[in-house]
């Protein structure tokens, strides 16, 4: 008797969305001998360069995104940004592709509104007060209905791009120029929030699984300038009470989205209250201190609740942090020099992405860095990320 063939355990991942982030995914597969097909709107993205394959397309064309999943047949759509046309993800979805986390997920937080939308009044979620603005005219009206300070957002974008803070109604102006600028998709249109006097911003990575019950990592710190983050931290301090309250804020809304991997949740943090921000069903950019604070980077969380293997423990190695690298030139062949300078001092370590050109605030590597303290190893790594700047190879 011939025994049964057993099922294949080498799975495919089509990962839509291949910078710094999607490059670390990648490696996590990898690790666990996986296949990766990278997907951008340019070539010699970081992901591109370790994944077994490429492919270079308008995300937002909904036709190329279906004719590369009808190609590659993968056995999970990664989603790694916010810019891709979703309604072509929930129909393939609904022809047994599998989406991560759900084509739902990617598609309510494609936008902010979308996702802010279900935090506040379909789950009851503490959020800044908000509003929506379509034109110059409908921002000065929101703006002056919520009061200033406001902060001005695209309701689609990434990095921060376009956002910024309105002190008064002489800067309105500015601030829907800047959103314009920065916004992604077909539609112009911004979010209004209520400024938030917080005392600590965290990022709560929640990792949902299949039949298993959700986990969270420590929490993580993160210091903002231009919408964009530039240092993160872990542990981050609140009060146990508050992180209990985050804990269940998180749960609520990624139970809401379904599916399973691990998800980005943002609060703000006053004295007494925690305030829903934002949510990305993917890792985020201020967790890739888990590259040196624990055993399991995020990535490697992402992947295993992804493919549905355990997870029975995270070790940490202790206080940690982020500092990021910034370009602040034009360059059409990027190198990034001084990695050696940032690996001399101790308990450091260095991402470089492999960004092939640069621009000014384009961020190209982070610093990484362990200390007895959290404000030891923030000095330490934003020490080592100054020692590290962006050249062109040229």
């Amino acid at each position: 008797m011939v025994p049964p063939m057993a099922k294949p355990t080498v799975k495919k991942f089509l990962l839509l969305g291949s910078g710094e982030l999607g490059k670390e995914v990648v490696i996590s597969a990898k690790r666990l001998g996986h296949r990766v097909i990278a997907v951008d709107r340019y070539a010699g993205a970081p992901a591109m360069q370790v994944a077994d394959g490429f492919e270079v397309i308008q995300m937002l064309d909904g036709a190329e995104l279906e004719r590369v999943v009808e190609k590659h047949r993968p056995d999970f759509i990664v989603p790694e940004i916010e810019a891709i046309r979703t309604e072509k993800l929930r129909e393939l979805e609904a022809k047994g592709f599998s989406v991560v986390p759900t084509a739902e997920a990617a598609h309510l937080t494609m936008n902010r509104d979308a996702i802010r939308e279900v935090a506040s009044r379909e789950l009851g979620l503490r959020t800044a007060r908000y509003a929506y603005a379509e034109s110059r005219e409908e921002l000065v009206a929101a703006a002056k209905s919520i009061g200033f300070p406001v902060v001005v957002k695209p309701v689609m974008s990434s990095s921060g791009k376009g956002q910024s803070v309105v002190k008064s109604g002489a800067a309105v102006g500015r601030a829907w120029d800047y959103a314009c600028e920065g916004m992604r998709g077909d539609k112009a249109r911004v979010i209004v929030e209520e400024f938030i006097p917080f005392e600590l911003e965290i990022t709560l990575l929640t990792v949902k699984q299949h039949g298993a019950p959700t986990l969270f990592v420590d929490p993580i710190g993160h210091r903002q300038e231009r919408g964009d983050y530039r240092e993160s931290w872990m542990p981050a301090r609140l009060k146990p009470a508050l992180l209990a309250q985050a804990k269940r804020m998180a749960k609520k809304i990624t139970d809401r989205l379904g599916g399973a991997g691990l998800f980005g949740v943002e609060f703000f943090i006053t004295r007494n209250e925690v305030i829903f921000s934002e949510l990305s069903p993917r890792p985020h950019d201020t967790g890739m201190v888990t590259l040196i604070s624990q055993d399991l980077s995020e990535f490697d969380l992402h992947v295993r609740a992804i493919l549905g293997l355990p997870i029975p423990k995270l070790n940490y190695r202790g206080p940690s942090a982020s500092a990021v690298v910034l370009a602040n030139r034009e360059a059409a062949q990027a190198s990034v020099v001084g990695v050696e300078k940032a690996l001399a001092l101790p308990d450091v370590d260095v991402r470089v992405f492999g960004k092939p050109d640069a621009r000014p605030y384009r961020r190209m590597a982070v610093a990484l860095a362990t200390a007895k303290t959290v404000a030891a190893a923030r000095k330490k790594a934003v020490l080592a990320a100054g020692k590290m700047s962006v050249q062109d190879r040229l």
